[in-house]
């Protein structure tokens, strides 16, 4: 027994099971311009799925950190109305997460730069009462830059009226007003003792999206070379929403993780968390097969600590807001035992 894409037991025989496996690495090698899984590789993958039990871990002494993003935001999706300084002690002395994330509702760092003085003493209260590394944690979210509720002209607007300098030089001021607000934002939380800045969902507007948090990075560690920042990507290859972008000379359009970790650990990214998306249509199987094959190569490239992130959509787990914990704690051992994973 194992799942889709979408969440849906299905069964499958171990001929279509390692077929799937076959096909997914295979689908990833082609558009990645990788290597696929090697045959133990693929070996170890069906012994994990073929395992009868429904919950499956690593081994005693090989386990790994776990981080959260959005972590005080995600109780109230399951209907459960805790404050936020009640979520962390939760996720730490019920749950067992090895470090933990303030965030606010509006996940955002244009939306949180108004409130950051408030923002400050719920996070030094919550530092008071947690042990746990403490981040401070939101999206760069270049999307929200856009009119009529951001400053600049709307690309998507501009774009189907074939304008695309115009729609280009939106882009390239929104991120100018991203960076700023990012900067300001991480700033202040880092001051006021955050053990960590995370931007999460980073790519999710493309190429200006990734710039932004890029320079963003760059100046808050030349202000604070001890500042831990997490960057944790939102899709398996950056969108070309502006298509011209570049850092340090790269073109930021279509680059996959084992690219996109070069540019982040130049930036001085500390944490790199590179996701694979989900294909619904498809087996966790043929996902799992296809997640591992694009991020080897990420691993391998790296100097930095890469945390997979291995949730709903994302890591081959299925697109469901609970995801049910046979699938995910079997992806979870194939990528910690496969790529020799720092965290998830």
């Amino acid at each position: 027994m194992t799942r889709m894409g979408d969440g849906t037991l299905t069964e499958m025989s171990e001929t279509e099971l390692k077929e799937d496996f076959e096909a997914g690495t295979q689908d990833a090698a082609e558009r990645g311009e990788v290597w696929p899984l090697a045959q133990d590789e693929l070996k170890h993958l069906f012994d994990i799925f073929a395992a009868p039990g429904k919950f499956a871990s690593v081994e005693l002494g090989n386990e790994v950190i776990l981080s959260f993003d959005g972590g005080t935001i995600k109780t109230r999706r399951l209907g459960v109305a805790t404050g936020r300084i009640q979520a962390i002690q939760f996720f730490e002395r019920a749950l067992g997460a090895d470090t933990m994330e303030l965030a606010h509702i509006d996940y955002s760092y244009k939306q949180i730069k108004p409130i950051a003085g408030d923002e400050q003493p719920v996070l030094e209260q919550a530092l008071l009462v947690s042990t746990v590394p403490l981040f401070y944690g939101a999206m760069p979210n270049l999307g929200i830059y856009s009119q009529p509720d951001g400053p600049v002209p709307n690309p998507a607007e501009l774009l189907p009226q074939g304008k695309i300098k115009e729609a280009r030089a939106a882009h390239e001021e929104a991120v100018e007003h991203a960076v700023k607000d990012m900067v300001y934002v991480a700033g202040k939380m880092y001051e006021s003792g955050a053990d960590g800045i995370n931007f999460d969902t980073t790519g999710a507007a493309g190429d200006p999206d990734f710039l932004a948090t890029l320079r963003a990075t760059k100046i808050l560690k030349e202000k604070y070379p001890d500042m831990c920042i997490e960057l944790g990507m939102a899709g398996e290859f950056i969108l070309g929403m502006h298509g011209e972008m570049t850092y340090d000379g790269v073109r930021l359009a279509g680059l996959y993780p084992h690219e996109q970790v070069k540019l982040a650990q130049d930036s001085g990214v500390t944490i790199f968390g590179p996701v694979v998306n989900t294909n619904t249509s498809q087996s966790c199987a043929w996902n799992l097969a296809r997640t591992l094959t694009f991020l080897k190569p990420c691993v391998e490239n790296a100097t930095i600590p890469i945390h997979v992130n291995v949730g709903m959509g994302v890591g081959s787990v299925p697109v469901v807001d609970n995801p049910p914990t046979d699938v995910v704690s079997k992806a979870s051992k194939a990528l910690v035992e496969i790529l020799r994973l720092d965290g998830l």
